[in-house]
């Protein structure tokens, strides 16, 4: 990709969020950021000491000569750095001020102010990682759960990687094989050379699958699962809400239609990441408030890629659980019979006959039979995946989209050769997928993508 002169300066950000703490990061990388620390620096002389060594002393103000805070500085030379660029880490006391205010002296004597990402992108730009890997740091610091982070971890070692370079490289040899032929034609070389792509691209396309059978779940734990609490009002939404964040999130009364919003937290079910809303009572109603809270849990409904539907067990179906049971029956959902400690009239065989969905009954109120939810809701999604020691996944709709592309131009090729069109005609779509792939690394992705995807990374990372 093409590289303009800022990518050449020293950038400087803040790398710990702002706030009081024991600590903060200030953060350089550059041809110039040991010399530009050192001119604020008082202790060792930085430009003579060795790399990766940490120094104790004070930053001071070159201007007035007055000391801004006691400091560790770490000094990191090129290439064994993250971006593989001359590295500076200042740390000083956490604090918004102090932190703040040596982040402009580096600013002021020379460095520049790094733009979100900025760090990992030099890293990508300098050949030390490949886009994947730039996702995954990301994918590390948002982690929800422990499994999330091991997936992300695995990518960041270059599991994925690894994969997209081997597809790669038996995309491209066969393609060298097809650039012989083409240019040496022997005797039924044309015949030869299309089977040679037919079996490269049936080959290639079951490894895209077993990467695709992954996407669901990489994605689930890169960004949560959105998982609707539905049902009747007063039917135990906000005390199962309440239950799995273990806290008191939403309001509990023996009232009908307490809660009259909808509301949404993150937790972790048995490591699944589960982005929990609260919804109001669905139900008919005259009042204005609830019925905008009615409104905008349909809108959440339609939205989530769970549902877990609460009906009062210990009464018979009312004409709305129909309705909602209805509603929801091109969801994955649960259906949970409540209020197992009043006695049940709702049987789980019943249910399971007229939803042919996943039904269990619990008592929320005495905790009875949660754990068995928690392990359905795992069982729903991950099929055991989350047991398998292969960490590689598939974690964003971008990997997912850019594999589905390249699969539908290896089938392209395959009807190609299968129709026998001319080989320098199928090895469009072929060369076409090698492109494709390509990009999921970031070997042939365009400037325009790159900068998109760094941009949504947080500033000092």
């Amino acid at each position: 990709m093409a590289q303009t002169l800022t990518e050449f300066d020293t950038i400087a950000a803040i790398s710990t969020p702002i706030g009081e703490g024991g600590i903060s990061i200030v953060r350089m990388s550059g041809e110039e950021a040991i010399k530009i620390a050192n001119h604020v620096f008082k202790g060792a002389d930085l430009t003579k000491v060795a790399t990766h060594t940490i120094h104790y002393g004070h930053i001071i103000d070159p201007e007035t000569d007055k000391t801004i805070d006691e400091v560790m500085v770490t000094v990191l030379r090129a290439p064994k750095t993250f971006t593989r660029e001359d590295m500076v880490e200042i740390n000083c006391h956490g604090g918004i001020v102090v932190t703040n205010h040596i982040l402009q002296l580096l600013l002021a004597n020379g460095a520049r102010m790094a733009d979100p990402g900025e760090f990992t992108k030099r890293a990508f730009v300098n050949g030390r990682i490949d886009l994947t890997q730039a996702e995954s740091v990301m994918d590390i610091v948002r982690a929800k759960t422990d499994k999330a982070r091991q997936v992300a971890v695995g990518q960041l070692a270059g599991g994925l990687l690894e994969k997209i370079r081997g597809m790669r490289k038996e995309i491209l040899d066969t393609l060298a094989n097809v650039e012989v032929n083409i240019d040496y034609p022997e005797y039924d070389a044309d015949q030869i050379t299309a089977k040679q792509m037919a079996d490269t691209s049936n080959d290639v396309i079951k490894k895209i699958d077993r990467l695709l059978k992954t996407a669901q779940e990489g994605t689930i734990l890169r960004n949560g699962l959105a998982t609707a609490i539905v049902g009747q009002p007063n039917v135990g939404k906000s005390s199962l809400l309440n239950y799995l964040t273990q806290s008191d999130k939403a309001i509990v009364t023996d009232v009908a239609g307490t809660t009259r919003d909808t509301l949404e937290e993150y937790v972790s079910v048995k490591g699944v990441p589960l982005k929990l809303i609260d919804t109001a009572g669905i139900h008919h109603t005259e009042d204005k408030v609830e019925k905008i809270g009615v409104e905008r849990s349909q809108k959440a409904l339609k939205q989530a890629d769970l549902v877990l539907l609460l009906i009062d067990g210990s009464q018979d179906l009312t004409q709305e659980d129909q309705a909602l049971i209805a509603e929801t029956k091109n969801k994955k959902r649960i259906i949970i019979l409540n209020k197992l400690d009043l006695g049940q009239k709702l049987t789980i065989e019943k249910m399971q006959q007229m939803t042919n969905s996943p039904v269990i009954s619990t008592s929320i109120l005495k905790e009875k039979n949660l754990d068995e939810l928690e392990d359905l809701i795992k069982k729903l999604f991950f099929s055991g995946i989350e047991n398998s020691n292969d960490q590689v996944m598939v974690t964003n709709q971008r990997q997912a989209g850019l594999l589905q592309k390249a699969k539908k131009q290896l089938q392209d090729v395959i009807k190609a050769v299968e129709n026998e069109i001319p080989v320098d005609i199928a090895q469009i779509d072929f060369n076409g997928a090698w492109d494709t792939l390509g990009e999921i690394t970031g070997d042939s992705a365009p400037d325009e993508l790159i900068n998109a995807l760094f941009s949504q990374f947080c500033l000092g990372k």
